[in-house]
């Protein structure tokens, strides 16, 4: 074993003697062997809350997933050495009862980044970034998902600037309803048509480009879930509610696969041009489509969830089908205005408590975080698994 660092001997001599002992059977030898993870996956069930507290110092600090992991490794280095060692990790504490739910609270509080934007876009209206466009007009935030190299296909950075762009939707006290819709591409198949997402960007995942951690759970956990649940920011009246909320409209044109599928089962109100379709094809990429497990059977029935996930079933707009994924299907050149009626219509007054009920009912917390506790081990070995590094190999023409 190696000598240890000063950040994680202190780190260690603020637990309990269980926690010491079972920490010190962990050893640099090793390191990724099924026993030695069987040990990691005890020691996260045994003590993922005293771990927890200690590395936020007793929940007083509000770490992100990337913080919070980068203070593990210095902390207790041999819990994490690897990607799949970090979703063992954030398995357990995402199961604890305490460290659970505090880290998932700790998600929904708006980036440092947005924070910094805020008073810009108070004042204009408009942030501009590499992956999207936000404007504010008439009350209404209009967020453009805008990658027209790669049809809005989402990788690391594209959630960092989603994110910022929600934080700020959610923020600014003179927005009411959030649209999401993707740009106009010069994609030369898509050459000046709107497209609204290709999902996961194929091109970084095969490149190794996508983490668990700064992608796949912060995505989850970010964006996606202010999307569902609101912003948790401290004001005077917060006694009312924990968050800032607001009804979201997604207008999808030409299609919305993985991903862009993912969002519609989150959003309040979906739109969809005539032409358009949806699906979720992670099975045959070889990973888990994020949260959409949880969510499309309940939105979609459990037959066609299967269809669509393991099989991967493509849902036109005009099918019947997508009664239970799309609300209103128009010809394309009318999603303006259908996008108008609806924001019209999301802007009364009891629409956000009565959507924060029934994402309640429809998702309570726990079992979101139980779900994502699962999600985040299985994903990690996904991204590693062989079939998916073959894949990889395929895709750069490297195979042999």
């Amino acid at each position: 074993m190696t000598a240890e660092a000063p950040e994680a001997t202190e780190a260690m001599a603020g637990l309990d003697a269980d926690a010491r002992r079972d920490l010190a059977r962990l050893t640099d030898d090793s390191a990724t062997s099924d026993r030695t993870r069987k040990l990691r996956v005890e020691i996260m069930d045994r003590h993922a809350d005293a771990l927890y507290d200690r590395l936020t110092d007793g929940r007083s600090a509000h770490p992100r997933l990337a913080r919070l992991m980068a203070d593990t490794a210095r902390a207790f280095p041999t819990l994490v050495p690897t990607e799949i060692d970090q979703g063992i990790f954030l398995r357990g504490v995402l199961r604890a009862p305490d460290a659970g739910p505090h880290l998932l609270s700790s998600m929904l509080r708006p980036t440092e980044r947005a924070l910094a934007l805020l008073p810009e876009f108070r004042r204009t209206g408009v942030l501009e970034t590499h992956s999207v466009h936000l404007e504010r007009r008439d009350g209404v935030a209009h967020l453009t998902m805008c990658r027209d190299d790669c049809l809005n296909a989402e990788d690391n950075r594209q959630v960092d600037d989603m994110e910022t762009a929600v934080d700020l939707a959610l923020l600014d006290p003179a927005v009411e309803v959030g649209v999401l819709r993707g740009g106009t591409m010069t994609h030369p198949r898509y050459r000046g048509r709107r497209v609204f997402s290709a999902g996961i960007n194929l091109k970084s995942l095969h490149a190794g480009e996508i983490s668990l951690v700064d992608f796949l759970l912060r995505r989850e956990l970010g964006y996606i879930s202010k999307l569902v649940r609101g912003l948790l920011v401290e004001r005077d009246d917060d006694w009312r509610s924990a968050t800032v909320e607001k009804p979201w409209i997604a207008a999808v044109d030409t299609f919305a696969i993985g991903g862009g599928c993912q969002l519609l089962l989150v959003l309040d109100h979906v739109i969809a041009g005539s032409d358009a379709y949806v699906s979720l094809p992670a099975a045959r990429e070889g990973i888990v489509p994020g949260v959409s497990n949880l969510r499309l059977g309940r939105v979609a029935g459990s037959r066609l969830a299967r269809q669509v996930v393991l099989g991967g079933r493509r849902i036109w707009a005009t099918s019947p089908e997508a009664r239970q994924l799309i609300d209103e299907v128009v010809e394309p050149d009318e999603i303006d205005a259908a996008v108008d009626r609806a924001a019209e219509r999301l802007r009364a007054p009891a629409a956000v408590p009565n959507r924060s009920l029934l994402n309640l009912a429809e998702e309570p917390p726990d079992v979101f975080r139980a779900y994502v506790a699962e999600f985040a081990l299985r994903q990690a070995l996904r991204l590693h698994a062989e079939d998916v590094k073959d894949k990889a190999a395929r895709f750069s023409g490297r195979a042999t």
